[in-house]
Order: structure tokens, then C-alpha cells, then sequence
């Protein structure tokens, strides 16, 4: 059989620096995103390094110390990310990637300190998408760092959402904070009487303001909402007392208790009143789905960063293992290659390292979509609203028609003239970036923190002993520790499956994953290196399944594709994350051989560099592909009940007189009939005949399909552990032990 000719592979010289990841990750051109990278990366590596190194981590309480990272976050500029110039910022525009970004690098060395840095931004976040523009521009401005020649300290804020029922509080629609009517006087604005306790609320204990969801108390407010309440209102703002964390001790986070009087124009979003009744204009999961659809990216990318942040440490102490021993003399490849003479621990770090390309390319991707989206959000909006359509199903009603053009410009062809005025339409634009930022969404935050905390633990236990020491380099336990938090932060794991769910069934995202499934068979005709075809024969494979648990049933009649059958939805989401991890790879490897050239720094060493990030493609697809395969054969067999000895179960069985007839014009067929009833009806001693695959034809193509396309992948592995053997790391780590 012919193969596929293979040029000389080229070898990756260094580790992928500065100017790689700005074209992987498409802000090459970002001059101003560039330096909130390096201020990020400064303060990371300095204030927040020593104070791990110091022991910081150690107390539950918030210190001086603590508050001096805050103030550097001030001094560099990452306070300022989340706002506009005219606010205090310096970003212009949509700031989601540049969030990802500060959050990323901090992350690389503190879990805790990312999220004191995001929680302030969280705090803001429902005023920015949701707030009236008196509310925005008021708060981002006294939250925003002071200006030169400014004499005032910035305001920091919490998101008071969970409540102390009965644990830590994650379901967000579950509330027990009260609002109510505390007094009204004719022709003038209502006071509102706020009772609120929180739990494991962020950025509490030097919060001035807080943004709390409540529910209403009161036959004169209608359904829930989110409060402003600020530190000097009349009543009780209680910080409360500190949560004992055994990770992220670099945040603050606490059980607070509030019993404010409020004015009413504290409601985020306004509200009318309506026959005598206060009805806000956005309840408080409007909100929240506003503000967590986008405020999970950054999250699922700081247990990205730790990933990545793991590779050095790691290589440098297999490397270095034996030295010192009598048996390692200078120069031996005992002393000079360490484990990693042994090709298990390179294999296994290969892993750890593709697991950190795809969880930041899907978390990435995800913040630059969002990016996108926002300004198409906003003309949706104003569209909408001009023709007199507002509320979520007034909303999706009235973009129906529009979902109906988005399928349809999907399946036209290149060339076809009706594509560019299909288009140019802004509300089949949205359609279709909503679709798939309602996926990559949850499927960062489940894939990242979710399967990221899993290979966190493998990258700690190829330290050996060292891995779970307080002098770790890399503080990769603190790292490993950290990612369990991450996971249920903004909802746990199951409440992103649940959404994925709901997104991933919509016609219009699957009529985008057929066309991202072409896209890939396109890339594996001149790519295969990067296990585009892998992943395209897995695509295939999840789709087929999708559709035929949509019709199929379980041995019972009952329907298997169901919101309430979460063994079905569940296993079926958490595949679907695997292979837009390993698209978002691919797409940004791609991207990178593109336009490589173009940077003279990223030029010299383009070819080795390529090469190994391909292979840690090929490898992670390789590993997607796996992953699918097992949870679609158990989805689609796995609800079939096992044939038993009955009048079912004989219909596939063979008699010994039939066998003794074909025997004669079949030579051999016996040998292929597995279970045989003797002409008395006795049968082989078991509960019950072997379970056919009747009606799995089709998968089972796919799957047979699916295998054969793993080829190549185990010699890309090889080339990438051969490449880490070799890869320079610098004298020392840049942050102290």
C-alpha cells in the first residue's frame, strides 16, 4: 500500500516565546493587547511570585501583602482592562480577548491572584452588559484606577450571586436573598429594602460595592433582579468572615451580610412601574446568562496557563534528576537527559503539553469570538427594538426566520451570488456567531478546568516526590490544587453540560459543525500531519450519533435524547468538547505556518516550530478521537437490552442442522457461528447469545473509519518526545521557587 511521502522533519529549537503565541492566538497586530501582556506578566512574575515564594498562600486572611498586589494590578494597568478610555481604561471596544489574556499570565503563576484581578471585573459586569448607561459610565469610572494628578483610591466591587443554601450555593437560580418596597411617596423615586447573605463571594473582604441578585418580597415588585449596594447605604454591609480555602488563598472570599436601604435606581437595568408595581427590565438570570457567557472564557484559561506553565518546570527536573549521583558523570546521557531517557515520561509529558495547546487555542478562540460577537450583539439589538420586538422570547421568535437564512447560506456553495448579500444581513451574522459562542462558551469552561485539572495532576506526579513540596518550581501543586476550585467556578461541571445540552442541538450549530467537519477533510488533504483527518472521521462519528439519539429509543420505548436523560446529554457534551478543543488547535497552528514568515523572530526557527506544534496536534486528536469513539459506541449499544435465551434471542442464533447444510456448499462457516442451538433447543452454556450489531451498520463503518485514521498518530508522539528531549529551557525559571 502507498503512503504518504515524508519530507525531513524539522526540530524545535527553543520554547514557543512571545511572538509565536501572538500569532497563534491572533494579536500579532494588538500593539496595546502586547503590553497588558507584559504588565500582566510583571506583576505575575514579580509582586505575585514573591508572595507565594513568602508564604502568602499559607493564611485565609486578607493582608497588607495581599492588598499590595491589588495595588500593583492598579499601578500596571490591569485594573483599568475592563474599561473605555473615556471611563478610566485604554482598550477600545470589546475586551474579551484582553481579559483572557491578563488572566492567563497571571494564572502561569497564581490561580488565586487571577481571580482577584477577574472578580472585580465580574462585580462590573452586569452593570457593563445589562446596566442603564448612567449606572455604567458611574461605576466603571470610580472603579477605574485614578488618573495622573488624581488624588482618590479606585472602588473594588463583588458579585454577591450564591447563597448559603445549604452548602456553598452553586445553582445560580436558586435564591433567598429578599428585596422589598421600604417606603414610596407619591411622585417620588421608591426606596427598596435589600436582605442578602452571600457564600463564597469573591473580592469580599475590600469590596466597596457589591452587585447582588435578589428575589422580591413584595406584591409591589415583580419576580427578581440585581441590586447595587454600596458600602456606605444605610443598614448593614457586613464583609463577613473568611472562607478557609485550601486553594486560591491569594483572593479574598467570604460569607457577607447585607441589610441595606436602597433608592431604586440601584436596579441594574432600570425598571418601569406598571399599574403600581416596580418591574425591573431585566430579571436576574437574564443577567447572569449575560455575564457568564462571557466571564467563563477567562476562567477555563487559567487552568490553561497552569498547563503550559508546568512544561518547563517539569522538563528541567527530569533532566536533572540524577545529577549528583555516583552514577551520573558530567556528559552521560545519564546526567545530561535524566527520566527523560525513558520514553514513558516524555510520552506522558507530551500529553500535558498538547492538553495546554488545546485548552488555550479553545479558550482563545472562544474570547476572540466574543469579540466579534459584542458589536453584532448590540446591532441585533437596535434592529430588533426598532421594529418594537424586545424580551428573550419576543427575541427568539423574530430571529427564526433568521436562523432559517444562516442553514441556508451554510449550504450554499463558494461561488454561489446570493452568499455575499446572505452576509452582509447583520442578524444571520449574529445567528450564526451566537450558535457557536453558545458552545466554545461552555465547552472551555467544562474541557479546561474540567479534563485541564485531571492532566494537572499527571504533570505534578511526573515530579516525582517534588511535585507536592512547598519549593516545587513552578508551584505546580498550589497549581493542581487551585484547578478543583476553578472547576466549579460560574457554575460546576454539569451545570455547563447542561447547557451544551441545549446549544449543541440547534439546527443552526449543527449545520456549522457539518461545515467545520468539511473544513477538516479540506486541511487533511494537504496537512495530514496535524490529525485533521482524525478529527474530521470523528466529527463524522459524532454527528451520526447525535442524529440517531435524537430518533433512537431505549429498550424501554423511551426517548433517548432528553434534557431530564443527562447519562445520554452528558457523555455526548463532554465529546463534543474534545473535538472543538482539538479544531481550535489545529485552525491556530495553521495560522501560525500562514503568517509565520512575516515576523523575522518567528521566521528563523518556522519550520521546527510548526512541526512539533503539529504533531502535538496529531496527538491530541489522536486522544479526541479515542475519547469520542468510546462515548458514542456506549451511547448508541449501550441502551440496548442483552439478548437472552427466548424467541428474540434465537433469531440470531444458527441451528446445528442448518450449519451441517451450509457447510456443505459454505466450507468453513461454522467456524464464524458463535452461538448454536442443538436441534433439542439446548444452547451454550451462558446467560444469553451474543449481542448482534443489526442496525449499527452505518456506525460501525464510521468507527472502522474513525480507527484507521489514527494513522501517523503514534509517530508524531515519538517525533514531539523527541523534540522535548532536545528543546533548550532557559538556566532558570523567571519567577522564584
Amino acid at each position: 500500500m502507498g503512503t504518504v511521502a515524508v519530507t525531513e522533519a524539522k526540530t524545535m529549537l527553543t520554547l514557543p516565546g512571545d511572538a509565536v503565541r501572538q500569532i497563534l492566538w491572533r494579536f500579532s497586530d494588538r500593539f496595546d493587547i502586547q503590553m497588558l501582556v507584559q504588565s500582566a506578566r510583571s506583576v505575575a512574575r514579580g509582586t505575585v511570585a514573591h508572595m507565594v515564594a513568602a508564604g502568602e498562600r499559607n493564611n485565609h486572611e486578607w493582608t497588607p501583602a495581599k492588598n499590595e498586589m491589588l495595588e500593583a494590578f492598579d499601578r500596571s494597568g490591569i485594573s483599568a482592562t475592563f474599561m473605555e478610555p473615556e471611563e478610566g481604561g485604554f482598550i477600545s471596544g470589546p475586551k474579551n480577548l484582553a481579559l483572557s489574556l491578563s488572566a492567563f499570565e497571571l494564572a502561569w503563576v497564581d490561580g488565586g491572584a487571577a481571580t482577584a484581578s477577574l472578580a472585580g471585573f465580574l462585580a462590573l459586569s452586569p452593570i457593563h452588559e445589562r446596566g442603564t448607561p448612567q449606572q455604567a459610565n458611574h461605576y466603571m469610572s470610580l472603579a477605574a484606577p485614578p488618573r495622573p494628578g488624581e488624588d482618590r483610591k479606585p472602588w473594588r466591587g463583588a458579585f454577591v450571586l450564591t447563597e448559603p443554601i445549604p452548602y456553598v450555593g452553586v445553582d445560580t437560580g436558586m435564591l433567598n436573598g429578599k428585596v422589598r418596597v421600604a417606603e414610596w411617596k407619591d411622585g417620588e423615586e421608591p426606596w427598596l429594602q435589600v436582605d442578602k447573605r452571600g457564600r463564597f463571594i469573591t473580592n469580599i473582604a475590600f469590596a466597596n460595592f457589591v452587585t447582588a441578585a435578589v428575589n422580591s418580597d413584595d406584591e409591589r415588585i415583580k419576580g427578581s433582579c440585581v441590586v447595587i449596594l454600596e458600602e456606605t447605604d444605610e443598614g448593614t454591609f457586613d464583609h463577613g468572615t473568611a472562607t478557609k480555602k485550601l486553594v486560591h488563598q491569594l483572593s479574598s472570599t467570604g460569607d457577607p451580610i447585607f441589610n441595606l436601604k436602597v433608592p431604586a435606581s440601584r436596579i441594574v437595568g432600570g425598571y418601569t412601574i406598571k399599574d403600581g408595581v416596580i418591574v425591573p427590565n431585566f430579571n436576574h438570570g437574564e443577567i447572569i446568562e449575560a455575564v457568564f457567557r462571557r466571564t467563563r472564557v477567562p476562567v477555563g484559561l487559567m487552568t490553561a496557563a497552569k498547563l503550559l506553565s508546568a512544561v518547563e518546570p517539569v522538563i528541567r527536573y527530569q533532566r536533572g534528576r540524577f545529577r549528583g549521583a555516583e552514577g551520573a558523570k558530567p556528559g552521560s546521557v545519564r546526567y545530561e537527559q535524566g527520566i527523560q531517557q525513558r520514553e514513558d515520561a516524555l510520552h506522558r509529558l507530551v500529553d500535558v503539553w498538547a492538553t495546554g495547546e488545546a485548552a488555550a487555542s479553545l479558550g482563545f478562540s472562544a474570547a476572540r469570538l466574543f469579540d466579534e460577537l459584542d458589536p453584532i450583539e448590540k446591532q441585533k439589538t437596535a434592529i430588533l427594538k426598532e421594529r418594537g420586538v424586545q424580551g428573550g422570547r419576543a427575541e427568539m421568535k423574530a430571529l427564526r426566520e433568521s436562523e432559517q437564512r444562516a442553514i441556508e447560506l451554510l449550504q450554499l456553495k463558494q461561488d454561489s451570488p446570493r452568499r455575499a448579500e446572505m452576509k452582509s444581513d447583520p442578524l444571520v451574522a449574529y445567528v450564526l456567531m451566537d450558535a457557536e459562542a453558545n458552545v466554545l462558551c461552555p465547552a472551555t469552561k467544562l474541557w479546561n478546568t474540567g479534563h485541564g485539572a485531571n492532566m494537572m495532576r499527571e504533570a505534578v506526579s511526573l515530579m516525582g516526590g517534588y511535585g507536592i513540596t512547598e519549593d516545587c518550581p513552578g508551584f505546580l501543586a498550589s497549581k493542581w490544587m487551585d484547578a478543583q476550585l476553578e472547576a466549579t467556578y460560574e457554575g460546576p461541571e454539569a451545570v455547563q453540560r447542561r447547557q451544551l445540552t441545549v446549544t449543541m442541538a440547534s439546527e443552526v450549530f449543527l449545520a456549522l459543525f457539518r461545515t467545520w467537519t468539511a473544513e477538516m477533510r479540506k486541511i487533511a488533504s494537504t496537512r495530514p500531519g496535524t490529525g485533521a483527518c482524525t478529527l474530521a472521521s470523528a466529527m463524522q462519528l459524532w454527528q451520526w450519533t447525535m442524529n440517531h439519539l435524537q430518533k433512537a429509543t431505549d429498550a424501554d420505548g423511551d426517548k433517548l435524547y432528553h434534557g431530564q436523560r443527562q447519562g445520554v446529554t452528558f457523555p455526548l457534551a463532554d465529546a463534543l468538547c474534545w473535538l472543538m478543543a482539538s479544531r481550535a488547535q489545529i485552525l491556530d497552528v495553521l495560522e501560525l505556518e500562514n503568517r509565520g514568515a512575516e515576523d523575522a523572530v518567528v521566521a528563523e526557527g518556522l519550520d521546527g516550530t510548526v512541526q512539533f506544534l503539529s504533531d502535538l496536534c496529531h496527538t491530541q486528536a489522536a486522544q479526541a478521537a479515542g475519547e469520542v469513539g468510546r462515548i458514542c459506541a456506549e451511547l448508541v449499544f449501550g441502551y440496548n437490552r442483552h439478548p437472552a435465551w427466548n424467541e428474540e434471542g434465537h433469531a440470531g442464533c444458527f441451528l446445528s442442522s442448518e450449519l451441517d447444510d451450509y457447510e456443505e456448499t459454505m466450507p468453513g462457516i461454522s467456524a464464524y457461528a458463535v452461538d448454536v442451538l442443538a436441534a433439542d433447543g439446548s444452547h451454550p452454556q451462558k446467560a444469553g447469545p451474543c449481542a448482534s450489531c443489526m442496525g449499527g451498520g452505518e456506525f460501525l463503518r464510521l468507527q472502522n473509519k474513525l480507527s484507521t485514521c489514527l494513522s501517523g498518530s503514534r509517530l508524531a508522539k515519538d517525533r514531539a518526545a523527541e523534540t522535548v528531549s532536545k528543546v533548550m529551557i532557559p538556566e532558570a525559571l523567571d519567577y522564584p521557587a
